[in-house]
């Protein structure tokens, strides 16, 4: 739990330092495009593996992104988000058979995206790379010991993640001045459940997630 507050703190107090860089970029040229958005939605999360069978699941999100001048029709955009992650595998269980087991992901996000501003205050395209900080998989509560369809796995034993992982994102923004709707997918490229091959579980795992996030971003 120490090790995970660090964790948080440190993305804190660099999203801090992105904003105070943006504001920064912005006394060179100012539009009204530079704003703090303050961002909340939801998302479906997958988690694509060929260990177990997954479904897609539905969270939700919140966050602070700044919007900032950058060059000609390209803006800067920095954010930083809060998620919980939801998806589950399909497990046997003894009493009742074949049982999909829930899983819950809580994780940070901070990013920094390019933007080409095609209608100004009104419609963009956005890109570009951001870093997430994982937490353990939460399995639903009772349902630890059911064990993972066409495994020898019990629920409970594939928790244990990695806590870093690197997505390439593409999203478009679309709305008003100071209200606008944000679509974007987010593919991760590091293996998610490379932490397990550690754990001496008899397999060798692989996994990568892709999220789709639906957001209402609130500009100041």
């Amino acid at each position: 739990m120490l090790v995970k507050t660090h964790i948080m703190k440190k993305l804190t107090l660099t999203f801090y330092f992105l904003l105070v860089s943006a504001l920064g970029f912005a006394q060179y040229g100012y539009r009204d495009s530079n704003r703090i958005g303050i961002t909340a939605g939801i998302n479906q999360f997958t988690l694509n593996t060929n260990n177990f069978d997954t479904k897609a699941g539905n969270g939700w999100n919140a966050g602070l992104s700044m919007r900032g001048n950058f060059y000609d029709d390209w803006d800067m955009v920095y954010a930083i988000q809060f998620s919980e992650n939801n998806f589950s595998v399909a497990t046997d269980q003894l009493v009742f058979g074949k049982e999909d087991v829930n899983y819950k992901l809580p994780s940070a996000q901070i990013s920094l995206q390019l933007s080409y501003v095609l209608i100004e205050n009104c419609l963009s395209v956005e890109f570009g790379p951001l870093v997430q900080v994982n937490g353990k998989f939460k399995v639903e509560l009772g349902k630890e010991n059911n064990v993972i369809s066409g495994t020898t796995l019990q629920a409970k034993d594939i928790v244990d993640i990695g806590k870093f992982n690197f997505y390439p994102t593409a999203g478009i923004t679309a709305g008003a001045k100071h209200f606008r709707l944000n679509v974007s997918y987010q593919y991760g490229i590091s293996n998610m459940l490379g932490n397990l091959n550690s754990k001496n579980l008899g397999y060798h795992f692989k996994g990568n997630p892709g999220i789709l996030n639906g957001n209402v971003i609130i500009y100041l």
